[in-house]
């Protein structure tokens, strides 16, 4: 099982990916794109998005980009800088890009823009590969 199968499953079987919205814009190897739209319920005590939506948008992202090789993957170290203020009616857009990847880790560069291609967001994580495949 590779890409858009193991995608599919795991988007199938996450709740909270779908309670935020999150649309599956395109997924290959390595790669993830992903689209919300910022709704109230995702705001803080500013009224501004809380800074957990946009990480979860990218840790989303994350998860789909590094095991769409075939072998379950999972983060061992993330980190986010928020740079621009998200509003509720944003549509966030969570970029996956594979740095690096060996038989036991991956590194990827997650780029979160808004819908004026501002970026918002930048995450990075770092996952462990296990052995245990993906399968049907």
């Amino acid at each position: 099982m590779e890409g858009k199968a193991i995608v599919d499953k795991m988007y199938n079987g996450d709740a909270f990916s779908q309670w935020l919205g999150i649309e599956r814009i395109e997924e290959r190897a390595g790669y993830s794109k992903l689209k919300m739209r910022v709704r109230e319920e995702m705001t803080n005590g500013f009224k501004i998005a809380h800074g957990g939506i946009t990480y979860s948008l990218a840790d989303s992202a994350l998860a789909f980009a590094s095991n769409s090789h075939g072998r379950q993957a999972v983060s061992i170290e993330t980190s986010i800088s928020h740079t621009k203020a998200v509003h509720i009616g944003d549509i966030l857009i969570a970029e996956a890009i594979e740095l690096n990847l060996t038989n036991a880790t991956g590194i990827y560069d997650i780029k979160v823009t808004n819908q004026n291609n501002e970026v918002v967001a930048l995450f990075k994580g770092t996952v462990y590969r296990t052995k245990k495949e993906w399968t049907n």
